[in-house]
């Protein structure tokens, strides 16, 4: 009796196993796809328009990436968060609405971490020459890990983002419209006065502004 018990307790363990294994598959996992390179498109400066789930969440805006750890991000809905545009840069983030820019603790965000991710996956994978995965009909998958879980990026032909997912946060951004962006296009935020380098900001005093930059950043956070 004990060894059959041993038994069962054997292929009831090895069951959870295969159970788990596939639960935790990403699409880089599925049999069949085969393993191919892609030029690198994420090794330059580019913007897109966005389309973002994060669990119950649906957002969409315009993304910029002007170089290693700068970003930002301007939303065009919901409603309730339209016209706000993030700015991160070394590893800080600004919120600017309406003429007011402040700065904001990025664990404040709920979408601090969903850009926080896209960015190390994408600034890590831009320093390679080319990009290896997973080929698909329109492109390729490249599958990572970061401290926030496993991704998957999907590239076109021509190594320009299309999409990028975090399975276990319940994250799908989808990208459209990827350009270059030009030079005239890149952001202004310092100036040299007396040989020194100063930061610009912009400050308002209406506290009308302000009362609907704290609501936006609260809607955020729901």
């Amino acid at each position: 009796m004990i060894k059959n018990g041993d038994s069962i307790m054997r292929k009831f363990f090895a069951f959870a196993v295969a159970l788990l294994t596939g639960a935790v598959m990403t699409a880089c996992s599925v049999p069949g796809k085969k393993d191919g390179t892609s030029p690198n498109g994420l090794s330059s400066s580019f913007k897109a328009e966005v389309s973002i789930k994060l669990d119950e969440m649906d957002s969409e805006g315009t993304i910029n990436r002007y170089g290693d750890g700068m970003w930002d991000i301007e939303f065009s809905s919901p409603n309730t968060i339209s016209g706000v545009t993030l700015s991160f840069a070394d590893g800080n983030a600004k919120a600017t609405y309406k003429g007011l820019t402040f700065s904001v603790p990025q664990t404040a965000l709920p979408v601090k971490s969903m850009m926080t991710n896209l960015i190390d996956a994408t600034d890590e994978l831009s320093q390679k020459e080319k990009l290896e995965g997973k080929k698909t009909d329109d492109g390729m998958e490249v599958c990572g890990k970061l401290d926030g879980g496993d991704y998957v990026l999907t590239v076109d032909k021509s190594g320009n983002i299309l999409k990028f997912e975090m399975p276990g946060s319940k994250l799908v951004m989808e990208f459209k419209d990827v350009a270059p962006i030009s030079s005239s296009e890149m952001p202004q935020t310092t100036t040299t006065q007396n040989g020194e380098t100063q930061t610009t900001t912009t400050v308002s005093d209406s506290a009308e502004t302000a009362a609907a930059v704290t609501s936006a950043v609260t809607d955020m956070q729901q």
